[in-house]
């Protein structure tokens, strides 16, 4: 039966091609522009590290003076993301979690070996020795440094696999040297093309998506060096702009906390540490330690931006009136076939054949609707990635996104088709077959 209703469904589009043409276009161009903002929204909220982001968190303690108002209070919503460094220090050297991790975004120059190479800058990350076994980054050659390493102020460097080539050609470039800024850094390691996105660990928005971290430093060592920290930096008082003093926040800092009974166990140790620090001065807000996932944090730092939301919503919106739109045209349609109903209701079809014959017109309507959307939404996410924004390269559709496409325009179409097959059902025989 399936079969003689594609049939007849196929013949019903031919007879009005400029009616069919109009209903695939405008399910066509809803179902373009909603994949188009699902894609992109796809893309920005997916898990960075699969598998691993459930025992990943990142800690908050705000070390700001009380605002204005009296003791007391607890953290606003707009307190710094950043750790200060003896805070920061202070985790470290407790060894509260499974590993544990301080670092912070920065930008060195690249000096490269060959003598006609111009020196270009790159992004990097400033952090302590846990930072790639934490996040499980994948090694191509080499390993991270150690802890002993990090105390020592080493001068040594893990490379992302981009960089590692463009410097030493197709050798992993271990053992080599360096020139960053104006030191020397010996590379112990080099990462195979190691691009989370998005990038959690960063502080600034702007830097989560889209371009991947090349270099890897202590985060000792570029202190000590005095390199170019990028992240975010928040300072109160008198004290100037002081990293490593006490009234600066900088620093990101995670933990991996291997189970949940640990994850509750590292909150009491923060509220301990709070509590601790103000015996000695410090931390005068009310203790208010916080321990966030790894995806409650992206949710936290609102890293997708306002205006891809609302973007959605204006694609969703312009669906639904095309949605109303091929509803009204499938209404018309079918109403001005109620003699062809009639027919076939008084030679023995059943109500629910009908609504089967006009559910599978519509289903053809979506299929088609959907290839013809499935065009537009690639020249969709083909111009987003001609934006400046970092996560406009991430803008390509995947499989799910593929067969998604597909799903949502058969399933607008057959909802859009439900009223008029219902109505066309429920056309009285007898009226129209006494019509002369």
């Amino acid at each position: 039966m399936f079969a003689y209703y594609l049939d007849l469904a196929l013949r019903s589009l031919k007879r009005t091609p400029v009616l069919s043409a109009l209903m695939v276009l405008a399910i066509g161009l809803g179902i373009g522009a909603s994949m188009t903002m699902l894609t992109v929204l796809h893309v920005m909220t997916g898990d960075p590290l699969p598998g691993r982001s459930g025992m990943l968190y990142a800690p908050m303690i705000d070390a700001r003076p009380l605002a204005r108002g009296g003791s007391g209070q607890r953290v606003e919503e707009d307190s710094p993301d950043g750790f200060t460094w003896p805070d920061a220090a202070n985790l470290l050297r407790a060894r509260g979690a499974d590993r544990q991790a301080a670092m912070s975004a920065g930008q060195v120059v690249v000096r490269p070996p060959a003598g006609d190479s111009h020196p270009f800058f790159e992004r990097g990350e400033f952090a302590t020795a846990d930072f790639f076994a934490m996040f499980d980054a994948p090694f191509r050659a080499g390993a991270g440094w150690t802890a002993a390493q990090d105390d020592a102020h080493a001068r040594v460097v893990v490379l992302n696999g981009e960089l590692a080539r463009k410097l030493f050609g197709n050798g992993s470039g271990v053992g080599r040297t360096v020139r960053l800024n104006d030191a020397d850094f010996r590379v112990i390691g080099v990462l195979d093309d190691w691009r989370p996105q998005p990038a959690f660990y960063q502080q600034a928005s702007g830097r989560v998506f889209g371009a991947a971290d090349q270099v890897f430093l202590p985060l000792r060592t570029a202190l000590d060096l005095k390199f170019h920290f990028t992240g975010h930096l928040s300072c109160w008082g008198s004290g100037g702009d002081d990293r490593q003093s006490d009234h600066c926040a900088w620093l990101q800092f995670w933990a991996q906390l291997g189970s949940v009974a640990k994850a509750d166990a590292y909150r009491t140790f923060l509220a301990g540490y709070w509590r601790d620090q103000q015996t000695h001065g410090r931390l005068p807000r009310a203790e208010h330690a916080q321990l966030f996932g790894l995806m409650d944090w992206l949710a936290h730092e609102k890293v997708i931006p306002g205006d891809v939301r609302m973007q959605l919503w204006l694609a969703l919106g312009f669906l639904f009136v095309c949605m109303v739109n091929i509803t009204a045209l499938l209404l018309a349609k079918f109403l001005r076939r109620s003699g062809e109903i009639s027919v076939r209701r008084a030679m023995g079809a059943r109500r629910r054949d009908i609504f089967i014959q006009l559910g599978i017109e519509s289903a053809l309507i979506g299929v088609s609707g959907g290839a013809l959307g499935l065009l537009i939404a690639q020249a969709g996410l083909w111009s987003v990635r001609q934006r400046p924004e970092g996560y406009a390269r991430l803008a390509q559709m995947d499989p799910s996104m593929l067969f998604g496409t597909l799903a949502l325009a058969i399933a607008a179409s057959l909802l859009a088709g439900l009223l008029p097959a219902w109505r066309a059902c429920h056309v009285a025989p007898a009226l129209q077959l006494k019509t002369p």
